[in-house]
């Protein structure tokens, strides 16, 4: 009962979701005109956290729901959007990446009350770990946040390989993310919920960054039109879009992009 009490707080991990998307986090250069921009198109507020100036927490109805770091000029970092996967050791997950063909950007570090680490899978394609308590639990990081992500990459069952034996997918382990393949896509799911499909089609060396693999983040929203109209209206641009479309990749003013996609009624 008190570690259910601890959990629903976000003290202690929720061993159900490890290998899961937890997070996302914006790299950006300008804190004050991101914040403007994804108030105005998702409707998010913002508050400090404890690692200083340069971040902020992103809340939907109060909750917890993404992070920003306005660190991409100091620490020469690109500006994007990036997930995060819950895991039992960052040390583990650094050294099976690595391992693999894969690098590791960043980390672990000490992020008190967890560990962190930034890594790039053997195509490039950049995501993060980590190991600790939920800022939120997962379950109401996804309600709040209705998000979900896919990896564009040259060879979708490859990576999914490279993934499953990276982050544990597909084990033996209770609450282990489930793999499914539905003709060239991988579908991934956990407790029931699509978390993140694995999608071939890009090609290394391609210029743009939309073709190059890559972890694409999208968001659930209600009206796509209207993120569409805020976007250019606070300074970012649309990628790819058509009028009464279910889905619109935008870019934010600093160019990182995302996607939106229209909620469908249960």
């Amino acid at each position: 009962m008190v570690k259910d009490e601890r959990r629903s707080r976000g003290e202690v991990p929720d061993d159900s979701v490890f290998g899961a998307p937890c997070w996302v986090s914006l790299t950006t250069r300008d804190l004050e005109t991101a914040e403007e921009f994804y108030r105005a198109v998702l409707g998010w507020e913002w508050r400090p956290n404890s690692l200083g100036d340069r971040f902020r927490v992103a809340l939907a109805d109060g909750v917890p729901v993404a992070g920003i770091a306005a660190v991409a000029s100091m620490w020469q970092m690109a500006v994007a959007w990036t997930p995060y996967f819950a895991v039992a050791s960052a040390d583990e997950v650094v050294a099976r990446c690595r391992e693999r063909g894969g690098t590791a950007a960043v980390g672990p570090i000490a992020l008190p009350p967890g560990r962190t680490a930034l890594l790039a899978d053997r195509d490039g394609a950049v995501f993060g770990v980590w190991e600790g308590p939920l800022m939120t639990g997962w379950e109401r990081w996804r309600e709040a946040a209705p998000t979900f992500i896919r990896l564009h990459t040259r060879d979708a069952f490859d990576a999914a390989i490279f993934y499953g034996e990276v982050l544990d997918w597909a084990s033996a382990r209770p609450g282990s993310v489930e793999v499914h393949y539905e003709g060239d896509e991988v579908i991934l799911r956990s407790g029931g919920v699509v978390v993140a499909r694995i999608h071939s089609g890009a090609v290394e060396s391609a210029p743009d960054p939309t073709i190059r693999p890559h972890w694409q983040v999208n968001f659930t929203v209600a009206d796509v039109d209207a993120c569409v109209r805020a976007a250019r209206e606070h300074g970012g641009s649309v990628v790819q879009w058509e009028e009464g479309a279910e889905e619109a990749m935008l870019a934010d003013p600093d160019g990182a992009r995302f996607t939106v996609t229209a909620k469908r009624e249960p």
